[in-house]
């Protein structure tokens, strides 16, 4: 739970980590500027009626995918494929007004994914917005730089042709890029070069660090931490959690674990410690980094891999001292102790299957995958779901993609449309 001033601190950390100057109003990745999920947003709606918030505007044309949104200045950009608005059914990234939603622009990245069963297929990469440029991963591993206002294609790198790079699973790449200072950081996974700092402007590799062991890229996407002002990039692939120096690529610490079917929550960092998780049964454990001699940084278990806190795809959030998220994919919000991962609640919501989950205002936002969305109280005394709705155009696919919330206003992408609704009280 943010207090007054917090969004203030947040941009004055990311300046002091190197980050470029962003807006109190922008979601320029995926999970908010610093990838935690939580909003700094107050004076939310406490309840909504049984349709829902008001509903802002509708957008059409972001097209087949569970990507989310990047918001940043006046635009939000998504990547998606066989739109409405295309004659085609490959994939583009696509800008839309942030005031409207009317669709402003779209360029065409490549070919659709289209293995597995129906529900897997479709892109699944949230862009990431630094200043004039916009940066997409494709499932195919083609990474694009495009122009934010006419989205004209400004350069290309292929993940795997250049670096080597490898998928932990058959699912196709969907990590949203990391922009720190010049460097652009990404991870191609594999053993070759398993993360890779390439010059934002140009796609030039500044440095690469393999990783001996790596099964491949999974779907988190990096996230920056400082060990006794080091700053240090964390990241997860099919082999575990690493780390790596962000100005030299130096590779730091691993914490390997048993292969799985695959790894996707993006890590979360408080101070020195880092928590990540894993679904399929894997389970959630959370780490110290601890600086060495000779610059080396180690890790030290807090408590390892715990099966109550496993997460496939929904995400977890820190709200104060707890954690909140999916168990596993069963659709079953769960309340942890960070420090000792201790369940202190785990109740079945309104909605069914998979959920994601996001934070703002004292309330944890739960989008279950069969459309349901349900506002749950962030009280680690007890579960309380406070309303819910079903999301209007839902339910021909799973709603896998991740909500933005972003001054007052909650965005959902549900296939082709977006949905922007007030949160705003007295609006």
């Amino acid at each position: 739970m943010h207090r007054p001033g917090s969004l203030l601190l947040l941009v004055a950390l990311l300046l002091a980590c190197g980050g470029s100057p962003l807006t109190a109003s922008d979601w320029p990745t995926f999970r908010g500027a610093a990838r935690t999920g939580v909003a700094p947003d107050t004076d939310l709606l406490e309840a909504w009626p049984e349709e829902g918030p008001p509903l802002a505007w509708k957008a059409v044309g972001a097209g087949r995918g569970y990507a989310s949104l990047a918001i940043a200045g006046d635009k939000i950009f998504t990547l998606g494929d066989g739109l409405s608005t295309a004659g085609d059914a490959d994939e583009y990234l696509t800008c839309f007004d942030r005031a409207t939603g009317k669709q402003l622009w779209m360029t065409k990245t490549g070919t659709p994914w289209t293995d597995g069963q129906e529900s897997w297929q479709s892109s699944r990469s949230t862009p990431t917005v630094d200043g004039e440029m916009v940066y997409v991963l494709t499932p195919h591993g083609q990474l694009i730089a495009c122009g934010t206002a006419d989205g004209r294609e400004r350069f290309r790198v292929d993940l795997k042709a250049e670096y080597g790079g490898q998928k932990g699973d058959s699912w196709g790449y969907s990590e949203s890029v990391l922009i720190d200072e010049n460097r652009l950081v990404c991870t191609p996974g594999g053993e070759r070069a398993t993360m890779v700092a390439l010059d934002k402007t140009t796609g030039k590799m500044i440095w690469a660090c393999p990783m001996k062991g790596d099964r491949g890229a999974g779907h988190s996407s990096i996230v920056m931490s400082d060990v006794k002002g080091r700053k240090v990039y964390v990241q997860t692939t099919a082999a575990g959690a690493f780390a790596v120096d962000a100005k030299t690529g130096q590779f730091l610490w691993a914490y390997p674990i048993d292969k799985t079917t695959a790894v996707i929550p993006t890590p979360i960092i408080r101070d020195d410690l880092v928590f990540f998780a894993a679904g399929y049964k894997r389970g959630g454990a959370l780490l110290r980094q601890i600086p060495g001699p000779g610059g080396k940084v180690t890790v030290e278990e807090i408590y390892g891999l715990n099966t109550d806190l496993a997460n496939k795809h929904g995400g977890i959030v820190l709200v104060g001292d707890h954690l909140y998220g999916d168990s596993d994919d069963k659709g079953i919000p769960f309340c942890a102790e960070l420090m000792s991962g201790r369940i202190v609640w785990k109740q079945r919501g309104s909605g069914k299957n998979s959920a994601t989950v996001a934070a703002a205002d004292g309330h944890i936002y739960v989008r279950y995958s069969d459309g349901t969305l349900g506002l749950v109280k962030a009280d680690p005394a007890d579960y309380s779901e406070v309303c819910n709705f079903k999301v209007p155009g839902s339910g021909d696919r799973p709603s896998w993609a991740h909500m933005v919330i972003l001054d007052g206003r909650l965005y959902l992408r549900e296939g082709d449309s977006i949905l922007c609704y007030d949160l705003r009280q007295g609006r």
